[in-house]
C-alpha cells in the first residue's frame, strides 16, 4: 500500500491497572476507509483515544503523515491534521451550529507530498449535509442526536483534517441518518480523505470500508478486505454478533 497516511505500531493502553490494549499493529492508506471492528467492550474507542493521546497509560508507536506523534499531546496531534469525532459527540450545546462550526476552523492543509489536502467551508459542508443547512442558527442542545452526529462531523472537517478518527457514528441515530452517514464517508473518501472508523454495525460498514481489523478483547484476532468479511459468516458470527 503506498501513501500510508495512519501507521500504528504495537500500540497497548491501560486505564490504572486494567491493561485494554495489547500490542495493535495496523495502518490506513491515503483515501482509504478502514474499519476497527469487534463488540462492544472490545477496545475501539479506546484505540482511537490512544491515537489521539488522550489515555496517559499507552505504549507504542504512532504515525501520522509521516511523523511520529506518539508521545505528542492530544492538541498537537490535532494541529497536524488529525480529526476526531467522539462517540458522545460532544459539540457545544449552547452554541449555535455556525458556532460550533468556527470553532473547529484551522488552516489548510497539505499531505507530506506536499499536495493541497480538501480545504473545508461553511458552505462546503452545508452541501454535504444539507440538514444542517436549514438550521445554522439553532443551538446544539435543541438539535437531534442525528443532527448533532452530523454537526460533530462537519465541526471536524472545519480543521481540515488529512485523517478522521470516526466512532461508532451509526450508534444510536436514525436509519435515514446511517444513510446519510455512510453518503458523507463516501464522498469524503473521493476527496482524498482517510478515515478509521469504529463500527459494531456490519451493515454500515459493509457500506463505506476498504478494510476491516476485527477486534476481540483489545486484541487483532482478524484483518482483511471488507469483502472477504462480508463472505465469512464464521468470522463474523465469532467476533461481531452479540
Amino acid at each position: 500500500m503506498t501513501d500510508i497516511m495512519l501507521k500504528v505500531e504495537s500500540l497497548s493502553a491501560w486505564y490504572g491497572a486494567a491493561r485494554i490494549l495489547y500490542d495493535l499493529t495496523f495502518e490506513v492508506g491515503r483515501g482509504e476507509v478502514v474499519a476497527l471492528m469487534g463488540r462492544n467492550g472490545a477496545g475501539k474507542s479506546t484505540t482511537m483515544k490512544a491515537i489521539m493521546g488522550l489515555i496517559a497509560q499507552r505504549q507504542g508507536k504512532v504515525a501520522f503523515n509521516g511523523d511520529d506523534i506518539s508521545r505528542l499531546e492530544p492538541y498537537q496531534i490535532a494541529r497536524r491534521g488529525l480529526g476526531f469525532t467522539p462517540e458522545d459527540r460532544r459539540i457545544f450545546s449552547d452554541l449555535t451550529v455556525m458556532e460550533n462550526l468556527d470553532i473547529g476552523r484551522q488552516p489548510p492543509r497539505r499531505f507530506a507530498d506536499g499536495a493541497a489536502a480538501p480545504q473545508w467551508t461553511p458552505e462546503r459542508l452545508f452541501a454535504l449535509f444539507p440538514n444542517l443547512a436549514e438550521m445554522p442558527d439553532r443551538p446544539g442542545g435543541r438539535m437531534s442526536g442525528g443532527e448533532q452526529q452530523m454537526l460533530t462531523v462537519a465541526r471536524t472537517l472545519m480543521g481540515n483534517p488529512l485523517l478522521v478518527l470516526l466512532d461508532e457514528p451509526s450508534e444510536g441515530v436514525a436509519p435515514l441518518i446511517v444513510e446519510q452517514m455512510a453518503n458523507t464517508i463516501i464522498e469524503l473518501k473521493k476527496e482524498g480523505l482517510s478515515i478509521l472508523l469504529s463500527e459494531q454495525n456490519i451493515h454500515f460498514a459493509q457500506l463505506v470500508s476498504d478494510r476491516v481489523y476485527v477486534l476481540e478483547k483489545g486484541q487483532i484476532q482478524w484483518q482483511g478486505t471488507m469483502a472477504q468479511l462480508s463472505g465469512s459468516p464464521d468470522i463474523q458470527r465469532t467476533y461481531l454478533t452479540v
